[in-house]
């Protein structure tokens, strides 16, 4: 398949539906006019369909592998990272006093976003490093950022990021990793940890592990954890890669799919680390890191989605079955029922998804508060409903393909495989909507009745144009929050047993708003015939969402294990 990234629908977005000209009108961001940014897409499109795209299969059929010690990537993964590097898309929006190009997360968003779709196993190597840069740029010591930033800025080094333990996965606070001060400020950090992604490569000079462990005096729990610094290869005096550390892979793991992306089991035994932020003051640190992968990932449920959906598509234009005016499968009403919900729900995703790049941007500009807040409520949407569309539309597009989907050699399969662990990494889809009802909604729900106003506003008046989609658009988000309003009056068990489909309702609504800005700015093209889809046939699914959202705990608390058992 030949990939092609959707510049058009970009340049709507950023027009015309997530208002990245708020972004681009700041002093911060007053370079990235609409000239400069079409530009940046117009070249990354290009390493993407050329170089990254043809990258995928060999990704899947050539996994990454453990070699006495060492892992050894995917054939043409080295060429390919060094295209990345090269270009400087690793440090779209690092700054620039190390070597970034300062451009706005937005930016940075949608080359993710055609990244992933042309080869996600190879875009999480930059993608860890992108979060470690944000990191150590808000918590590091100057001579820390002095040697670190601009190598990691230029590709020549790599960044993961170590949480997880065997037994400590979401609950973080239970990690049992050492770290012991050496007396020259330096400490020696002992523990496992694993799902490390790309924990070692073959193709950078270093590979630089952001590693949570607990001093000797750390409380039980995420607040005595601090955050450290441990190179696979402690720098000399000029900064160069020295000698070796004391860690190693101890394994890959055996995954589902993304084989090209290698999933490490790292042992650090006494490796020399240095302290990232304050003692005891980690989890602050790496949430840094973990918010940024956040919308990373949802991204990557996007560009999945992309992905898989030009392939269906692809595939529906030439399969011949049956009798159609086309001549193909497209012809079908239900194959074109299949293909229109790939693209409306892949819309509605990457605008939730910029929406919140817009946000984090303009309270990186501004300072406002109100955008930090729209931002921090948007993450756990941007995250679940995004990966959760990326797996959904992967799954229709094998459907597509009727029985050639379940055959590796199509290729489509390759999509339901990659994507399935989006909704699992960087906090599961669960834990996302409890942050949502919990902690998002601890202003007694002022950012959401903020974007709700919002919705509102904009389809009044859309009502002299699209009188029947802005009706339906006003009274989803009229429902959206009233269930806000009840959700907020109820204690958090209850909140916590409906936080999914509040969730996925919440995301429902945004999704209807963002596809009447488009019908809006495209009244009389294929934009708007999209929206009327998303909004008469999908949007409507808010209803039931959000009568499970208001049903409370009880109910489901009173289903016993014993009437779960076979």
């Amino acid at each position: 398949m030949s990939y092609r990234a959707p510049l058009d629908e970009y340049r709507l977005l950023l027009n015309h539906v997530v208002g990245f000209d708020a972004v681009a009108g700041t002093d911060k961001f007053a370079d990235a006019t609409p000239e400069t940014v079409d530009a940046i897409l117009t070249e990354a499109a290009k390493m993407c369909e050329e170089v990254l795209a043809p990258l995928n299969r060999n990704g899947d059929l050539d996994p990454a592998v453990l070699e006495n010690g060492k892992v050894r990537s995917s054939k043409g993964f080295a060429e390919g990272y060094k295209a990345v590097a090269d270009g400087g898309w690793v440090a779209v929006s690092a700054d620039p006093e190390y070597g970034g190009m300062g451009l706005p997360m937005t930016v940075t968003s949608i080359v993710n976003d055609m990244m992933v779709a042309s080869c996600m196993a190879l875009h999480l190597n930059p993608l860890m490093t992108q979060g470690q840069i944000e990191a150590l740029e808000h918590h590091a010591s100057d001579a820390i950022k002095d040697l670190y930033l601009p190598k990691l800025v230029t590709g020549e080094w790599a960044g993961t990021m170590n949480l997880t333990e065997p037994q400590a996965g979401s609950d973080v606070g239970a990690l049992s990793s050492k770290a012991e001060p050496n007396g020259d400020g330096t400490y020696s950090v002992t523990g496992q940890k694993i799902f490390i992604s790309w924990g070692d490569n073959d193709f950078t000079e270093n590979v630089c592990h952001l590693v949570l462990a607990r001093l000797p005096d750390g409380v039980p729990g995420t607040k005595g954890i601090s955050l450290f610094l441990v190179p696979r290869n402690i720098p000399d005096e000029t900064g160069a890669p020295g000698t070796a550390n004391s860690l190693k892979v101890v394994s890959l793991e055996h995954k589902l799919g993304l084989h090209g992306s290698p999933t490490c089991v790292m042992a650090f035994e006494g490796a020399k680390g240095w302290l990232i932020g304050k003692e005891n003051d980690g989890m602050r640190a790496m949430f840094t890191m973990m918010n940024n992968a956040r919308l990373g990932v949802g991204v990557q449920g996007v560009g999945t989605a992309e992905g898989a959906t030009q392939k269906a598509m692809e595939y529906a234009l030439e399969r011949k079955q049956g009798h159609t005016q086309e001549g193909t499968i497209i012809g079908h009403a239900d194959v074109r029922r299949m293909l229109a919900t790939m693209k409306a729900d892949t819309f509605a995703a990457r605008s939730i998804a910029l929406s919140l790049a817009v946000a984090i941007d303009m309270s990186n500009a501004t300072g406002d508060a109100e955008w930090k807040a729209r931002a921090a409520f948007l993450t756990p949407i941007a995250k679940a409903f995004g990966t959760d569309t990326g797996i959904d539309v992967a799954n229709i597009g094998l459907q597509v393909h009727g029985g050639m989907g379940f055959v590796e050699e199509t290729g489509a399969a390759q999509y339901v495989r990659d994507v399935r662990v989006t909704s699992i990494y960087e906090g599961t889809n669960g834990i996302q909507a409890m942050d949502l009802v919990g902690r998002k909604l601890m202003d007694g729900g002022e950012a959401a009745y903020r974007l709700l106003d919002e919705i509102e506003a904009f389809a009044e008046g859309a009502r002299t144009t699209f009188p029947e989609l802005a009706e339906l658009v006003w009274q989803s988000s009229e429902n959206l929050r009233e269930t806000t309003e009840a959700l907020v009056a109820r204690d958090m068990p209850d909140r916590f047993a409906v936080a999914v489909p509040f969730l996925r309702g919440f995301a429902r609504v945004l999704g209807g708003y963002f596809h009447l800005c488009a019908a809006m700015a495209k009244p009389d093209r294929a934009e708007a015939r999209i929206a009327r889809f998303y909004i008469t046939r999908l949007l409507p699914e808010h209803v039931g969402l959000l009568a499970h959202a208001r049903e409370g705990a009880a109910d489901l608390m009173a289903i016993s294990p014993d009437d779960l058992a076979v």
